[in-house]
């Protein structure tokens, strides 16, 4: 079976690289990048069947990024994983279609965990 593929969106460039070591290590196919903007010209050229979205970034942050994907059409499962969270962010996530809510710091085994829940998800699709 082909290792699932997984988009990372954070701003913060260490955590990115430690994320995709840690995920690359369980199996994942891992592409970071590093704004909305880069996420929206990764899906444009790639498929992913989920995406890890932080939610606060400088120029596009994660609400804009989801609303732009959406509009053009681009179907993934998101997480949102992020260290600004709040009841209001995560609803406002929720309703532009996220999958599901993290917040910053936490353990790998938990975002693994919440991966594997939305890879079935996407798998059972029609």
């Amino acid at each position: 079976m082909n290792r699932p593929k997984v988009l990372i969106v954070d701003d913060e460039e260490i955590f990115v690289q430690n994320m995709s070591r840690l995920l690359g290590k369980r199996g994942y196919e891992v592409t970071g990048v590093h704004s909305g903007q880069a996420a929206i010209d990764a899906m444009e050229n790639n498929e992913f069947e989920v995406m890890v979205l932080d939610l606060k970034m400088p120029g596009m942050d994660g609400l804009m990024t989801l609303k732009t994907m959406k509009k053009l059409g681009r179907s993934v499962e998101t997480l949102i994983l992020t260290g600004h969270g709040s009841i209001d962010t995560a609803l406002d996530a929720v309703k532009l279609g996220a999958y599901d809510y993290l917040t910053k710091p936490c353990a790998i085994e938990q975002l693994v965990a919440k991966l594997e829940i939305a890879l079935r998800n996407r798998r059972t699709q029609p």
